[in-house]
């Protein structure tokens, strides 16, 4: 017998019509809102779509994916309804697509304003777009974000733990809106708040033809980015790896490292671990 919709009382399935409402509306990003129940992957549904020509402002929203993906081919899995697992289809025209590497860093800015001031915890930004929060005072991976080229078109899909309890965490190092103390959980309040901010910083991104210094998305990543500042390890593609500190992030969006010897090298691909400095 399958599970009813309603057999975790915690997790009520999302009002995909009630969300609609709150969130397309005349002149906006968004033209079309669609909750699944099921699918494997949000960001592949929607890049196949994307090849057929769907609109630009497409968001889908899943209540549980069985196919999750992150970045560097890692998978992503959590309960239904525990979290929100969305995509959105983007095409920036009047971007210069070497511009388009900053899409993930809006929406890290975006989810991390929107979460921060609706759920009431601090979220900041691990480099180049993970999203983490303080629980019981260690700092925990609330959720990711991954953007893929489909064709003339950007897909980003975003996975954020809302109400993962301890023991359904699939790593030790995830975290969740619920164990940080969060005040609002209600999903549908968050998905809101994160569409329409992400609609008015990318409005300001997209007007300035993408320009990170003219939009003030590069001082506002930066602000938010808990990477500046720290000593890390930067596991580098090919196995090979940087440690230093991290010390800006530059117009490209690329993580600026200091290595011991002083030299500073801009890293665009690799997996970032913040570490202490007797580690380091």
């Amino acid at each position: 017998m399958s599970s009813s919709q309603w057999s975790d009382l915690d997790r009520p399935p999302l009002r995909g019509a009630a969300l609609e409402r709150a969130v397309l509306r005349p002149g906006g990003l968004w033209t079309s809102l669609r909750v699944v129940p099921q699918t494997g992957s949000t960001n592949s549904d929607l890049a196949a779509e994307a090849a057929r020509g769907a609109a630009a402002g497409a968001v889908l929203v899943a209540e549980e994916q069985t196919a999750g993906r992150g970045r560097l081919e890692r998978r992503w899995s959590a309960p239904a309804r525990s979290g929100i697992f969305l995509s959105m289809l983007l095409r920036p025209d009047g971007v210069p697509k070497p511009r388009w590497g900053w899409l993930p860093l809006l929406v890290g800015v975006s989810a991390a304003s929107a979460l921060s001031q609706v759920a009431g915890v601090e979220v900041r930004l691990k480099w180049p777009n993970d999203l983490l929060v303080d629980v019981g005072g260690e700092e925990r991976k609330l959720g990711g974000i991954l953007a893929e080229l489909a064709g003339d078109a950007v897909v980003v899909g975003i996975g954020l733990n809302v109400s993962l309890r301890e023991e359904e965490l699939p790593v030790p190092a995830a975290g969740s809106l619920a164990l940080a103390g969060a005040a609002v959980t209600d999903r549908e309040t968050l998905l809101r708040a994160l569409l329409r901010t992400f609609d008015e910083l990318y409005a300001d991104w997209a007007g300035a033809a993408g320009d990170p210094e003219a939009s003030g998305l590069r001082a506002a990543y930066a602000a938010q980015c808990a990477t500046l500042g720290r000593s890390v390890r930067v596991e580098l593609p090919g196995g090979r790896e940087l440690l230093g500190e991290a010390v800006a992030v530059d117009g490209d969006g690329r993580l600026v490292v200091r290595d011991g010897a002083g030299e500073e090298r801009a890293v665009g691909a690799g997996d970032v671990l913040h570490v202490r400095p007797q580690q380091a």
